[in-house]
Order: C-alpha cells, then sequence, then structure tokens
C-alpha cells in the first residue's frame, strides 16, 4: 500500500514541503525512521531526485533513517555537562543497556535489540547552568546523577515488563 501518496498530498505545494513530508512519513512509521522505500515513494510522487532527499535526511539530525527505539535518551555531550560527567552517564546507560562506547567517539545513535531504547548524544542542549543535562522521551533532566539515571532506565525497564 502506498502510505506516501496521502502525505505528499497533504503538502502539496506548500513551502518546506519536503521537510513536512519527511517528518509526518517518519511520525507515522513504526521504529520513527525513514526507511528506503518511504524515500524512493516520496521521489516518485514528488519529482525530488532521491539523492536529494538523502541529503534533506542525513542533513538533519532530527530525521532516522534506522529503526528507533520506544524510549529515546539523548545525553548532552556539550562543554559544560561533559565537564560535570556527561561521559560517564553515557558510558553508564550504553552499560546498564548493554552496549559498549570508544571513549573518542563523540557522536553515538544506539537502538537496543528489542528497541526498547535508542541512545543519542547532542552537542548542547543550551542549559548549561543545569548541567549535566539528559532528555529522555522528550522529558529534560538536570544535574543528572549516575544514580538518578539509573533510576530512570530501571523505571522504564520495569513498567515495559508488565
Amino acid at each position: 500500500m502506498d502510505h506516501v501518496a496521502p502525505i505528499v498530498a497533504k503538502f502539496q505545494d506548500k513551502p518546506g514541503s519536503l521537510l513536512g513530508i519527511l517528518e509526518e512519513i517518519q511520525r507515522t512509521h513504526d521504529g520513527n525512521y525513514l526507511d528506503e522505500a518511504s524515500l524512493r515513494l516520496v521521489s516518485q510522487h514528488t519529482g525530488i531526485p532521491l539523492s536529494q532527499i538523502y541529503s534533506v535526511a542525513t542533513f538533519y539530525s532530527y530525521f532516522n533513517l534506522t529503526p528507533q527505539g520506544k524510549h529515546t535518551l539523548v545525553v548532552c555531550r556539550g562543554t559544560a555537562c561533559h565537564t560535570r560527567g556527561s561521559l560517564g552517564l553515557l558510558q553508564e546507560a550504553l552499560r546498564v543497556l548493554n552496549f559498549e562506547i570508544k571513549e573518542q567517539q563523540e557522536e553515538v545513535s544506539f537502538t537496543t535489540q528489542d528497541r526498547l531504547f535508542t541512545i543519542r548524544t547532542v552537542a548542547c542542549f543550551g542549559q548549561c547552568a543545569l548541567a549535566p543535562v539528559i532528555a529522555l522521551d522528550g522529558t529534560i533532566h538536570s544535574r543528572v546523577t549516575i544514580g538518578k539515571l539509573v533510576s530512570l532506565l530501571q523505571q522504564i525497564q520495569k513498567k515495559e515488563q508488565v
């Protein structure tokens, strides 16, 4: 079934239509991502070359080209957060969720095999006075300790097991 055609029609002749089309496709796609088949359909319906669509989808960090977890943890890696322990938070989150990270790795995006969690980093949330900062499912948490982070992750894991 062509799930893209009604979305393209909805945004037809609107400024910035490609961004709106991609946002809606991602939002409505199981796994919150843009799959290759959908991007090909966007190209067919809009006449925009597939290479240009991929350029847009890979330029904006908002877009995902792989399936994402049900819950998203974003760890700030800006200077203030880094000096106040965000690397330790990232490493602990990855440990709790059974991932490994190379210390020099700047940007990360990991999704657990069960697609329960995706962990990503950002350069800065703009909340430096409240460092270290994370976002869990869109909710900002400030002055996060390893204990607080582990507790938040375990609460979600426990809730999801019910």
